[in-house]
């Protein structure tokens, strides 16, 4: 089977089941929140590529975001420069292991040049929505081991830029180990709009991520991953930094930078924030 009509398949088929699955499984709901003094240990989607495989507790709203965030892409026959202000992951606990996620992108600005004529294009406003339903499998409460399943769909809604619904599941899990190190890694697969024209592609991602708390309330974090364009056999390579900070028992803030290794692979500079209530 094609690997975009199988990627699709898995979407449809996968997100309703998990909007009902166990929902018996605790007491506590989005109709019935955690209390405070039993919440977990706050985990956060950000600031590196590998997704957190804990969900936000029942009844709880998480806000995570890209306050800032400069982007840099360059080929052979263009460059682009983004910036996102609020590039945000509204996120909320619907039971023990389901959470709902809606991502946001309240203001961008693009400008693209064309290498060879010179002519630029400037295009700016709202962006595109994501809306993804993180599963946990295993680890959310107790153990040293943690999984999760997070399919998504991103709706076309930007003035700009893609004009094609996306889709693509995402398979994060994490292991603690010794001494406050954490070791994460995801897998992933996206159906994804061609950079050029109306047609679409499938992409593979693989990360590795190593954090370690460096502080009482700092954390440190490194993280290499890569993704592989199945139409144009492309292989794009990163390394990326980052540094979160807990300056409130719900509440962090993190900067960092996301380095592509291939002269035409994207560069991001960031700085953002996650709070809990």
């Amino acid at each position: 089977m094609n690997p975009k009509y199988l990627l699709t398949a898995i979407v449809i088929f996968t997100m309703p089941k998990f909007i009902m699955a166990q929902t018996a499984q605790k007491p506590y709901s989005i109709f019935s929140p955690v209390p405070k003094e039993k919440l977990r240990e706050m985990e956060t989607d950000r600031p590196d590529v590998t997704e957190s495989a804990i969900t936000v507790d029942a009844g709880h709203f998480q806000y995570e975001s890209d306050l800032f965030a400069l982007e840099r892409e360059r080929s052979e026959s263009s460059s682009q420069k983004t910036v996102m202000i609020d590039r945000a992951n509204l996120k909320m606990g619907l039971t023990g292991s389901i959470s709902l996620q809606v991502g946001i992108e309240t203001y961008t600005w693009q400008k693209e040049r064309n290498n060879e004529t010179g002519e630029v294009e400037n295009s700016k406003g709202f962006g595109d929505i994501n809306l993804r339903l993180k599963q946990n499998l295993i680890g959310n409460d107790k153990g040293d081991f943690s999984m999760a399943l997070l399919p998504y769909v991103t709706l076309p809604t930007a003035a700009f830029g893609n004009s094609k619904l996306e889709e693509g599941l995402i398979v994060p899990m994490q292991v603690k180990l010794p001494s406050d190190w954490k070791v994460g890694t995801q897998v992933e697969l996206d159906h994804l709009k061609d950079n050029s024209g109306d047609q679409k592609h499938v992409e593979y991602l693989q990360s590795l991520t190593v954090s370690h708390e460096i502080g009482k309330t700092i954390t440190g974090i490194a993280e290499t991953y890569f993704t592989y364009d199945f139409k144009q056999h492309h292989y794009s390579s990163f390394f990326n930094a980052a540094v979160q900070v807990e300056i409130a028992r719900d509440v962090k803030i993190d900067g960092g930078v996301n380095y592509g290794v291939q002269k035409d692979a994207m560069k991001k500079y960031f700085l953002g924030i996650a709070v809990r209530i």
